[in-house]
């Protein structure tokens, strides 16, 4: 057994809050240039050395499923009135907490072998899951290699707007592994709209667009004053509008944040260097057609350009958006393997599928969010092994869903945006890049130990990390 991987499974997570430093002298670097400080390695810290198999394995699973999570809130209210039950896009329990544990954020994982994309696998059935041989299984399961190099590794995008300052230096190395994250927002788009619907009939918004002057975003028919609204009828209030531009992002990007954070803390765990950064810039990384068209090809992204006529293009869109040129609002909506072109993908071409047109009509993401809901909610051998007794039988029976005309509000304000922008969502993208990435090193010890006082640039945990894993 490694005894440095046993120490991780015992170490305590107050001493990884308490010792979790951005620790950034990767073993390897030529020199660190800092004027009388600077620092040329030493042996054995003078070359690249890439982390184990076992030690990215552990940094996949702190990303991954790890379990069930629970049915545990109301669905009725204080006079035992039918409220929300069914809110959630999953069950499955993952490494951190997730808005309507929608887990939408996907990987990308850096290292001298190449770039991968790491697939969500479902939670391992494995007696223990944490056994190194399971770690490393589903490590092996979970890496879809999409280019046999690191990506904007060269000296070519060593400079801004690919790498800030002394990041250029430092960040994606040889020798280390680094971890990016990948948000698709498109489902919870969706699901947070419905969301919002279901609040009671005197609290239940109008959603209005910021982006065209504040108009009803395609819901009048549903619009009411709240002195006419009858309890138990769905309507929405006129009084109490919704701008679907502070909507923003409906907190769906959240969950990679607090990934990123479980993996800074496991790197302390570990004995290992890392930090999170500024990472290439989401345009600049996903090939933007029209800020980046150099980089389009490194990432097999599919954009959606809105198709604008001359007045919604020089009128309409100037007006709202504040430029005729519809490339500017071009929409990332899908992460694809590469060479495969978007228009001859069939479903296993798809690392990422956003639920937006063209991949989808609107009626047909909104059903298909619907439809993905109606079957984790009516899972009996799921539930099963959540609840005791029959109370699995009677929780599906009686867990209030949405209504239909939720769906169908729903449905109409993802048209309706559609149709007026040209692109959907509008306010917000399919693909959302957060623009950080967390890079995993070994460390230069020679360097903190010439440059920093003793015991203040690392802990035991790096400093006997080479004996305990290597």
């Amino acid at each position: 057994m490694n005894p440095g991987f046993e120490k991780v499974r015992s170490y305590s997570l107050l001493d990884a809050i308490f010792n979790r430093r951005s620790r950034r002298i990767a073993c390897g670097l030529s020199s660190i240039n800092a004027g009388s400080l600077t620092h040329s390695p030493k042996p054995p810290y003078d070359r690249p050395l890439p982390l184990s198999e076992l030690e990215e394995a552990l940094l996949i699973a702190a990303t991954g499923a790890t379990g069930i999570t629970l049915a545990d809130r109301p669905f009725q209210d204080r006079n035992r009135h039918p409220i929300l039950g069914t809110p959630n896009l999953s069950f499955q329990g993952r490494a951190a907490g997730s808005t309507d544990n929608s887990q939408p954020t996907s990987f990308l994982l850096l290292n001298d072998q190449g770039t991968y994309f790491l697939k969500q696998l479902p939670p391992s059935e494995a007696a223990d899951p944490l056994a190194p041989e399971e770690l490393l299984k589903r490590a092996n399961a979970s890496k879809v290699q999409i280019a046999n190099h690191r990506i904007f590794a060269d000296e070519n995008y060593r400079r801004f707007p690919y790498y800030l300052d002394s990041n250029r230096f430092l960040s994606n190395v040889p020798g280390s592994t680094v971890l990016l994250p990948i948000v698709d927002l498109s489902r919870q788009y969706i699901n947070a709209l419905m969301y919002v619907l279901t609040e009671d009939y005197n609290s239940r918004p109008t959603f209005v667009d910021d982006r065209n002057f504040y108009r009803p975003a395609g819901v009048q028919k549903w619009m009411k004053d709240p002195e006419q609204i009858e309890p138990g009828e769905f309507a929405l209030n006129s009084k109490l509008k919704l701008p679907l531009g502070k909507l923003g992002n409906m907190r769906t990007e959240y969950e990679a944040y607090f990934l990123l954070q479980n993996l800074a803390l496991t790197l302390q765990a570990m004995g290992l260097g890392g930090w999170i950064h500024a990472a290439i810039g989401p345009p600049y990384l996903l090939g933007d057609p029209f800020a980046s068209p150099e980089t389009s090809g490194i990432l097999n992204v599919r954009w959606q350009i809105p198709h604008r006529s001359f007045i919604q293009k020089f009128v309409l869109d100037l007006l709202r958006w504040a430029t005729p040129k519809p490339a500017m609002r071009a929409n990332p909506i899908g992460l694809l393997k590469p060479g495969v072109e978007p228009d001859k993908a069939r479903p296993d071409d798809w690392l990422i599928q956003c639920l937006c047109p063209p991949n989808f009509s609107t009626d047909e993401a909104v059903d298909k969010v619907v439809a993905e809901k109606e079957a984790v909610y009516s899972d009996r051998k799921m539930f099963s092994r959540l609840f005791s007794g029959d109370t699995a039988d009677r929780y599906i029976h009686e867990v209030p869903h949405y209504h239909p005309e939720v769906i169908a509000c729903a449905k109409q304000v993802c048209k309706y945006v559609y149709e007026t922008h040209g692109r959907f969502p509008a306010h917000a993208d399919g693909l959302f890049v957060p623009g950080v990435w967390l890079q995993a090193h070994h460390l230069d010890l020679s360097y903190y130990d010439d440059v920093f006082a003793p015991g203040v640039g690392y802990t035991e945990t790096q400093k006997n990390h080479l004996a305990d894993w290597h």
